[in-house]
């Protein structure tokens, strides 16, 4: 049982790749304070859990009774990211920010912690590893983005304002590129 979990965790921390996220976290919550942070990182927690499980346990069947492939999955998930980043470089001071009751839910929570990687993945490891392994590995791996995401005061800390905002700005660029990325992938999946 062990061996299956630390087998399941391997692929399943790849996908959540919690310090990819993590400049986009400070971006997304730059100016927010501390325990509204805190806040946030436990909404995206628990809505990154919910809905990996949620989909681990009924994801093939919805997929199936609605007709959606991995790949439709895929471009969807890009598409809302890229939307996310548009609004970002066109409103460089952040008046309009997702109102933080929401930011841990959407984009946080899904689809950049439970996102397309994570749930495709958890699928695979489900068949190969079993439920039981599958259902550690995502917990385990979404509590460690929320610990990186709670840590993220003390970057902040030391990159300051102006650092943060620099940051910002080039993390809105990346994630525009991941958007276009997730997209394309899941073009060229669907054309295989």
């Amino acid at each position: 049982m062990f061996k299956n979990f630390v087998l399941a965790c391997i692929p399943l921390f790849v996908a959540v790749d919690a310090m990819g996220i993590l400049p986009l976290f400070v971006s997304l919550t730059q100016g927010i304070n501390i325990n509204l942070r805190r806040k946030i990182v436990k909404q995206s927690v628990i809505t990154a859990i919910c809905v990996t499980l949620t989909f681990v346990f009924i994801g093939k069947l919805i997929f199936k009774f609605l007709g959606i492939t991995i790949e439709d999955f895929i471009i969807a998930g890009g598409i809302i990211l890229f939307c996310i980043a548009i609004v970002d470089i066109l409103n460089p001071e952040k008046k309009w920010r997702i109102p933080p009751k929401e930011l841990g839910i959407v984009p946080l929570g899904t689809p950049l912690i439970a996102g397309p990687a994570v749930l495709t993945t958890s699928l695979i490891i489900l068949d190969e590893y079993g439920i039981l392994a599958t259902v550690l590995g995502v917990v385990a791996n979404v509590i460690l983005a929320g610990i990186v995401f709670s840590s993220s005061d003390v970057i902040i800390k030391i990159l300051g304002e102006a650092g943060t905002r620099a940051i910002s700005r080039v993390t809105t660029l990346l994630l525009a590129a991941i958007a276009v990325m997730m997209v394309r992938k899941g073009i060229f999946q669907f054309i295989r």
